[in-house]
């Protein structure tokens, strides 16, 4: 078989020498064919819009922020630093976003892809920089909370969840600016470090109110995030001009490779494309057969049409919605405590305990029916929000308790409160101890059969109502109140 086969060997070694001697005339180097046709077949793979998004948000208020810390010197330069790469680890959490499944507990999930987000953070706090920058890092630190936006749920929101952050933040910075005014020379600087983070939170907050408005939002056709490798995600790199397809592209895109390239390249991680869903075309609906073009032939018979599946019932107007899952558990961002749908069946004597380590954390109560929530230690502040026949007995609070959109709840101080905020509440009673009778105010609003019980010198429990009916009257042009006659 082999010496049937020389002559044909020699043939072709003849050919490949001519074409070599060709191709020297010409000028064409071997393989410049194919590496003209190759490019052709390979295209920039575009960007997601809410990375480019990301990427303007950066270049629009991060970019002049980091520049507002480098003309404080040096050592904010390197905290300025710092920042840039907590934002460049947010953006490799957002294009995780666009390529993954949502998990099912996110952050377990983005735990290992968090660990560059975390260690900046780290490098920030650990910085020992000068003493008149102080105000200056305490700024950085309370603003640094929106970053926890990626692993939050609903609610609040990402985007209130991040303007609120404003708050803390203006509190050190207001310090600054009081501190610089006046101060021709060094003022216009602190000044520009000041409004640029303010304008750097409001700008994200308004990007994820357009992109990310109910969380972290995810790829529902991506990859599952376990199968992400940690620091996959790319770095914001500028655009490059796309070149114009030359001829040899629009072959390779017309011929058969192409086209099989293109339908690869559309189908998703589950092997879903364009083509997917198609319903099939039945013998009934082929218009080009015979038996529609000649008068005399028989048209076939339709297929009977599948019976739909009876739609679901539709709940009725006012019809009390299921409560979520059960939540009570501890964040370490924003050190807070979220107790959620809690009942009398989902805790042990109805009772559910939650234990407070620090005075820093604070306990947020949601949408928890016929249950009582004992806070034991002291805390920064009590939230009780949407919850129904519901007790809370803490024992001290630093800051205040705030009831907000209840029904029937009962609130007990056995230490000290400074502040009860009463909003849209109908029925409620705050028991107060010996120790918060002199210390404790009450804020109210929108709210009805609001009661205040407190031990009297003799140990005897009583109960009086907060009011919530007034008189007011016009006195020398200004309106003034005073409580109802009822009250007296």
């Amino acid at each position: 078989m082999s010496e049937q086969l020389k002559p044909l060997g020699g043939v072709l070694d003849g050919v490949l020498e001519r074409l070599s001697i060709i191709e020297a005339k010409l000028g064409i180097s071997p393989g410049a064919a194919l590496s003209a046709v190759a490019p052709a077949i390979v295209e920039d793979e575009e960007i997601h819009p809410r990375l480019v998004a990301y990427d303007e948000h950066i270049q629009r208020t991060l970019v002049p922020f980091t520049e507002s810390c480098t003309a404080l010197g040096s050592e904010m330069e390197s905290v300025g630093a710092s920042i840039g790469e907590v934002w460049d680890a947010v953006r490799g959490i957002v294009e995780l976003g666009t390529k993954c499944k949502k998990p099912a507990d996110v952050p377990t999930g983005l735990q290992p892809h968090l660990k560059p987000c975390q260690d900046a953070m780290a490098k920030i706090r650990s910085a020992r920089i000068d003493r008149k920058f102080d105000w200056h890092l305490k700024a950085i630190m309370e603003m640094l909370a929106c970053v926890s936006w990626v692993v939050m749920s609903l609610p609040p929101s990402p985007a209130n969840f991040v303007k609120d952050t404003i708050g803390a933040s203006d509190f050190w910075a207001n310090k600054v600016r009081k501190e610089y005014k006046g101060n021709d020379k060094e003022g216009p600087a602190h000044v520009k470090f000041c409004d640029t983070m303010k304008a750097m939170v409001l700008d994200l907050s308004a990007y994820l109110k357009e992109y990310h408005l109910s969380g972290l939002a995810w790829n529902p056709h991506g990859k599952d995030l376990s199968d992400a490798k940690v620091g996959e995600a790319s770095k914001p790199a500028a655009a490059a001009p796309k070149a114009a397809p030359t001829t040899a592209a629009a072959a390779s895109a017309g011929s058969g490779a192409g086209i099989f390239t293109e339908l690869k390249k559309k189908q998703t991680g589950d092997g879903t494309s364009a083509a997917t869903g198609l319903k099939k075309v039945s013998r009934d609906q082929q218009t080009w057969r015979k038996e529609f073009k000649n008068p005399g032939g028989d048209v076939p018979k339709p297929t009977s049409a599948p019976v739909a599946a009876p739609k679901p019932a539709v709940a009725k107007f006012g019809a009390k919605k299921p409560l979520g899952p059960p939540k009570c558990e501890y964040q370490d961002r924003g050190c807070k405590w979220n107790v959620e749908n809690q009942t009398k069946d989902t805790c042990e004597g109805g009772v559910c305990k939650v234990e407070v380590t620090d005075v820093k954390q604070q306990v947020y109560i949601y949408k928890c029916e016929n249950v009582t929530i004992q806070i034991i230690g002291k805390c920064k502040s009590v939230i009780l929000d949407s919850c129904t026949k519901c007790g809370v007995v803490f024992d001290n609070v630093i800051s205040a308790c705030e009831v907000v959109n209840c029904k029937r709840v009962q609130v007990q101080a056995t230490g000290a409160c400074p502040s009860f905020s009463i909003d849209k509440t109908d029925g409620i009673v705050v028991h107060l101890s010996n120790e918060a009778i002199s210390v404790s105010s009450f804020v109210t609003s929108k709210s009805s059969e609001m009661n205040v019980s407190w031990p009297d010198d003799a140990g005897e429990i009583k109960e009086a109502p907060i009011p919530e009916q007034f008189m007011h009257k016009m006195v020398n042009g200004s309106v003034t109140s005073q409580v109802s006659d009822l009250y007296h």
